[in-house]
């Protein structure tokens, strides 16, 4: 795969020209009112609530294109929970999301089989 997400569970890798950049997932914060996002097991941001959502990935050095279509795919996901969207089901609202918002090429979703480098 040239371009698209490597996806298993909440965790997935953004495939880009070819490289694999992450792991990224996403944890309950310790209250269980909020959802840690983590990029290589470290945070870079989280959700509060609909109006109080942080992140940044600045100190990871991601290509720009990494980081866009990371943020989408951490944002597609933690919805799908909140929403209730069964895990099976998950892969196609992230297609949908990343397709709506002008990244199609990286709509190609396909099972993450190891952690990238």
């Amino acid at each position: 795969m040239n371009n698209g997400i490597q996806l298993t569970g909440s965790t997935f890798a953004v495939v880009h020209r070819g490289r694999s950049y992450g792991p990224f997932d996403y944890e309950w914060s310790r209250d269980f009112q909020g959802v840690e996002f983590l990029c290589r097991g470290k945070k870079f941001g989280e959700y509060c609530s609909a109006n109080e959502v942080y992140a940044d990935l600045k100190e990871f050095r991601l290509p720009t294109r990494v980081y866009q279509v990371a943020s989408i795919a951490i944002a597609a996901l933690v919805k799908s929970i909140f929403d209730g969207i069964p895990e099976r089901q998950r892969p196609g609202v992230l297609k949908r999301q990343l397709c709506e918002l002008g990244f199609e090429r990286y709509a190609n979703v396909e099972p993450l089989l190891r952690s990238p480098s």
